[in-house]
């Protein structure tokens, strides 16, 4: 599920309400689900290949693996994406990840957030105009960029890069490849999964799996804030342009939300499914997994598997009980498990 209850952007205006007022105190959480990382070393740069004088080689950071990797999106659109080799012999899979809502890039810590992946190549999407190491928060996002932020445009554009990809990659050996969706970037994987060639199974971070308007519903209920949640479906469904801003969002960015499906098409693809979220998650409540769950059950159970991390928050990391460790290098370690012995299936770790 889209986690907009902290992904706030610039209201532009618009009064503030309660179910947004404490959404701005989580930052970054809702971007990328985890990106709570430390700053990088003072001085300290990042490896950047880009033409010189691009902006987005000026907020170069730290040492990285990563390169910025530019794919075309929908029409004369240029994506930013991130691209690392495998850390380790031999490469078994490759991962492409589509990262949640928000404005700031997941360059500042790709490498600590992808360090579990040894044995993987990693390519991280980027929406249009975010560049990889933007550090904008959730609330500072630029008033073009919230007018322009939508699920139907980001799905376009996200579209073409991965064929764009698919066509750059014609020639090299065929390796599996997961398709990897963090917060609200789960809810394009459906539509994109026809895209990426030799695909072995979806990744869902801490999202429901539920369509966004009904996760939306049960995360309003848990906050007491149906009204809000109600008026907002009002405005939605009526006559002001797409560009009008309510609540920091776009109205265009709403529609699609109101009618945006996911969990039927997750129910009916054909792809492995492994979802992993967190007991303590404050942006997504545990009922909507649940109901998830209970569709999913539909399922053939080798095709679908779920792992709940007790005491980890939105972002996979763990805030009560005993430290359990970064949940998010746990996700990590299933898909090494899995790349080490596929025919038993993307959930046949959890099932050993």
């Amino acid at each position: 599920m889209l986690a907009f209850f902290m992904g706030l952007l610039r209201p532009l205006g618009v009064p503030l309400r309660p179910v947004w007022r404490g959404a701005v105190a989580l930052g970054c959480a809702g971007l990328l689900a985890g990106c709570a990382q430390g700053s990088p070393p003072a001085g300290a740069r990042m490896n950047v290949r880009v033409p010189p004088g691009d902006p987005v080689a000026l907020a170069t950071e730290a040492p990285s693996d990563f390169q910025v990797h530019p794919l075309p999106g929908d029409g004369d659109v240029t994506l930013w994406a991130l691209q690392r080799s495998e850390r380790a012999a031999p490469l078994r899979y490759r991962v492409i990840v589509v990262p949640g809502s928000g404005c700031a890039g997941m360059g500042v810590m790709a490498d600590r957030y992808f360090a579990g992946l040894l044995h993987a190549q990693v390519l991280v999407l980027h929406k249009p105009g975010v560049a990889p190491q933007a550090r904008t928060a959730p609330a500072d996002c630029a008033p073009g960029f919230v007018q322009r932020d939508r699920l139907a445009v980001w799905l376009a554009h996200a579209r073409a890069a991965l064929r764009a990809d698919a066509s750059q990659r014609q020639g090299q050996p065929a390796v599996p490849q997961l398709l990897v969706g963090i917060s609200e970037g789960a809810e394009l994987l459906p539509a994109l999964a026809p895209e990426v060639p030799n695909l072995a199974g979806l990744v869902l971070v801490s999202a429901s799996g539920l369509d966004p308007q009904e996760a939306g519903a049960l995360q309003a209920r848990r906050l007491g804030l149906e009204a809000d949640w109600r008026a907002l479906g009002v405005m939605q469904a009526g006559h002001l342009p797409d560009t009008t801003v309510v609540q920091g969002r776009s109205l265009g960015y709403w529609r699609d939300l109101w009618r945006w499906p996911v969990a039927q098409p997750l129910i009916d693809g054909p792809w492995p499914v492994l979802q992993v979220w967190g007991g303590e998650d404050a942006l997504v409540p545990a009922a909507a997994y649940e109901r998830f769950a209970q569709r999913m059950g539909q399922r053939a159970p080798l095709s679908w598997c779920v792992r709940r991390l007790e005491g980890a928050d939105h972002g996979l990391e763990h805030t009560t009980g005993p430290a359990g460790g970064d949940g998010v290098q746990q996700v990590w370690a299933l898909t090494e498990q899995w790349a080490r012995a596929p025919q038993a299936g993307l959930c046949g770790p959890l099932r050993r």
